[in-house]
């Protein structure tokens, strides 16, 4: 099989959970939109809930993780298994001490430090923002060591269960915010519970590859130094990253009215279902995979392996931004307009999906690109680029907020993200030479060609039916659900007639698919 086709068949099964769990959450915010609506509660949540997931972000699963696969996968590489073992271990055991007397020191700071992050909005109360991120500041160390589990499988290149793990997180919210409806506190505490059953989820998995995880602290470990220092700039690389959410959630407390952060919240979430079915999925197949080659100095395998994961992420996610685009309103009104949830709600939220969705394709690619470099072990790359973002963001945050609302602090995220794509894509062909760009961009055309398609066909399918119809909900399901089918339709059969390379794959697949159930 082609480095492509296993990448495809990877990614298949990972996109699947993936899938799922991703559908998992937006029926989360459906059930969060119906009881909350845009209200100030719901933004006392978000800055709650998003003040420890940046603590999370700096030090916890994704740092961890990023810093901890290349190590592994290296020692694996070089036939040390115990070795890499060892080292698993006292990573786990450190994030679990280390990270568990970080979250006991935020739940004793919180009621100086959480109100920082309320600064224009006097609808939004800031104890209440201080009670519930106590709920949820424990979970830095739950992730930490997440993220330490979720390593060690993926480099086994096992990604189904892992990312099937969120689905139990959201069922464990939903029913948490179903026994006690517009409750934040019900939300906070079933944010925290679901964390704990996602970590427990994948733990049986580890059996039968290695030697387990026996308690160990021994951080002088060379290879657990090399772990530790590779986490640095990784720490402050993601942590600038998401400290652009942070700062776009602070800001939009000063857009009159107090529904701002509701807004980017429901048109996120959105924005990330792509994204988590997509690039968030070639990423964390590749990662492992670039990792290994990059351990053995395989330049050559790298780029041809980054340049397929790069041509898969824009086939995927072009079409899905396009229909984002021209499909936002109905879409977000048959998600979320129920209950609280009103149409000037919808308007809003549909107006910042647009914005986000303009850089869905930076985003993925600057995804996958940050990966590169975590792998060849040069993380201070994309750290020094997230850094500048940082005030990239944060000056236009402060232009576009006033014009456009929510959705100028979305626009803002977009022109940062696809700024970061480019730099960083600039940068990896400096450090490795060639990255197939001829190829990549030839492809790239044809792909926009065939959005082209899918766009004026979902369209053109949903706005008659939408007139004939109606705005009852079944019709808006029956409206919006053949417009996505359309569009998918013509764009799969626009790629089959301008050859596209993934269409290629995704028949290959297919073609396996039928014969095993035969």
């Amino acid at each position: 099989m082609s480095e492509q086709r296993r990448l495809a068949a990877s990614t298949a099964v990972f996109g699947a959970a993936t899938a799922v769990s991703r559908v998992a959450g937006v029926v989360r915010e459906i059930v969060a939109a119906s009881f909350f609506g845009s209200s100030p509660a719901l933004g006392a949540f978000l800055i709650a809930f998003n003040v420890p997931n940046l603590v999370r972000s700096l030090v916890a699963d994704s740092a961890i993780s990023a810093a901890f696969v290349p190590v592994f996968a290296q020692l694996r590489e070089e036939g040390r298994e115990p070795e890499a073992w060892r080292v698993a271990s006292i990573v786990l055991w450190l994030a679990a001490v280390v990270l568990g007397a970080l979250s006991s020191l935020f739940i004793l700071i919180a009621p100086w430090l959480m109100p920082i992050f309320v600064p224009g909005n006097q609808n939004i109360d800031p104890d209440l923002v201080v009670s519930l991120s106590r709920w949820m500041f424990p979970i830095v160390a739950i992730l930490g060591m997440t993220g330490v589990v979720t390593g060690i499988l993926n480099s086994y290149e096992i990604f189904g269960v892992p990312a099937m793990a969120p689905i139990a997180w959201n069922a464990v919210i939903i029913l948490a915010l179903v026994l006690s409806p517009h409750s934040a506190h019900a939300y906070a505490i079933g944010v925290l519970v679901a964390t704990i059953v996602q970590f427990l989820i994948p733990l049986p998995l580890l059996r039968g590859h290695g030697q387990g995880l026996a308690f160990s602290l021994a951080w002088q470990n060379p290879h657990v130094i090399r772990v530790l220092r590779l986490m640095v700039p990784v720490t402050i690389g993601l942590g600038l990253i998401n400290f652009n959410l942070t700062l776009d959630l602070s800001i939009a407390t000063l857009i009159p009215g107090g529904h701002a952060d509701a807004y980017l919240n429901y048109a996120f979430r959105m924005f990330m279902l792509p994204q988590g079915l997509f690039s968030v999925a070639v990423s964390a197949v590749l990662f492992p995979r670039i990792s290994r080659l990059a351990a053995r100095g395989d330049l050559e395998a790298f780029a041809a392996t980054f340049a397929a994961g790069a041509r898969t992420i824009v086939f995927l996610l072009l079409p899905a931004a396009a229909v984002s685009i021209v499909l936002a309103e109905p879409i977000t009104r048959v998600l979320f307009q129920h209950s609280n949830f009103t149409s000037t709600d919808t308007h809003h939220v549909a107006a910042t999906l647009i914005a986000f969705s303009l850089g869905l394709i930076g985003n993925g690619l600057a995804l996958l690109l940050t990966r590169a470099f975590f792998a060849l072990q040069l993380p201070q790359v994309p750290t020094r680029v997230a850094f500048a973002n940082l005030f990239l963001n944060a000056i236009l945050d402060l232009a576009l907020y006033k014009p456009l609302g929510a959705a100028g602090i979305a626009l803002s995220t977009a022109i940062v993200t696809s700024w970061n794509a480019g730099v960083l894509l600039v940068l990896l062909r400096r450090r490795i030479g060639s990255l197939h760009m001829t190829e990549i961009v030839g492809e790239s055309i044809r792909i926009v060609v065939a959005t082209v398609y899918c766009a004026a066909a979902a369209f053109g399918i949903w706005w008659p039916l939408d007139e004939l119809l109606g705005r009852s909900l079944p019709a808006q399901i029956v409206s919006v659900g053949l417009a996505l089918a359309a569009g998918g339709g013509a764009y799969l059969a626009a790629g089959r007639i301008l050859q596209l390379s993934d269409m290629e794959v995704l028949a290959s697949l297919a073609d396996r698919m039928r014969g095993r159930a035969a």
